[in-house]
């Protein structure tokens, strides 16, 4: 399936600023760029670096004062089939690859060291992707998704006992629980086609039998249609937008269409 994306970010500096980018699409097996561009106005020149995890790639620019305007677009082929995470097993820990063994750890975030009592009290005869489902599904049916419920310190504790959020919560909740359990989980932010409202979204992908998998446990938006952005351990390595002085928001749209 090919999807047409476009991103458009305004926003007012008061003074000159130094800002890191992370909009563009990652070309990875399972999602191949066939066409992109990425204009900024009144931004000084782009330094391209490689994203997290080598997915991606992040974007260092340095604004003027006043309006600055980051319009991407992107043409994009997925192919990505339907897994059925049930039968999969977890990977033995001195198994992980060195990219892999950092999301096992507790981070900002995802204070996975606080769910360890939880998750064995309540899903103590699951293993594998069948654990990763359930919690998945726990999430799901225990927090309600509300806009405007939590702010950029919101972490998956503070989700865990508010139960409500946003993706980034639902995310940040997901990917804890699962670390819980000594199992990799990375959050990722995505374009999503047929999110409503459309946004930047965060999901996450899981490490089972040797190979990363998304899940989402907003259920907004089908995995199977979703572009890998960056990846990272939480909300911080996979922002949009991290600007280095101060900055508002004129407006920010995000369109995703499906090409036929």
């Amino acid at each position: 399936m090919r999807l047409a994306i476009e991103a458009k970010l305004d926003y007012d500096f008061a003074e000159p600023s130094d800002i890191l980018l992370a909009v563009e699409a990652a070309a990875t097996p399972d999602q191949r760029i066939i066409e992109q561009s990425h204009i900024i106005n009144n931004a000084g020149p782009l330094t391209n670096k490689v994203g997290g995890s080598g997915i991606g790639r992040r974007t260092w620019t340095r604004t003027g004062t006043g309006q600055m305007v980051s319009t991407y677009r992107a043409l994009v082929e997925v192919e990505r089939s339907s897994v059925d995470l049930a039968g999969l097993r977890k990977s033995p820990l001195p198994s992980l690859p060195e990219d892999v063994l950092p999301f096992i750890w507790p981070s900002r975030y995802c204070e996975a060291d606080r769910f360890v009592s939880f998750v064995g009290g309540h899903f103590l005869d699951l293993e594998g992707g069948a654990l990763v489902l359930a919690l998945e599904r726990w999430v799901h049916d225990n927090i309600a998704y509300v806009s405007g419920s939590s702010n950029v310190g919101t972490t998956a504790a503070d989700t865990f006992v508010a139960q409500q959020g946003v993706c980034r919560d639902f995310a940040h909740l997901t990917a804890a629980l699962i670390r819980s359990r000594d199992i990799p989980a990375r959050l990722v932010s995505v374009y999503a086609l047929d999110l409503d409202p459309p946004d930047f979204h965060a999901v996450v992908e899981v490490w089972l039998d040797g190979a990363w998998h998304l899940l989402d446990a907003t259920r907004l938006a089908p995995v199977e249609t979703m572009v890998r952005i960056a990846v990272g351990r939480d909300a911080t390595d996979i922002a949009f937008m991290t600007v280095f002085g101060s900055a508002g928001m004129n407006a920010q749209s995000i369109h995703v269409t499906r090409v036929e």
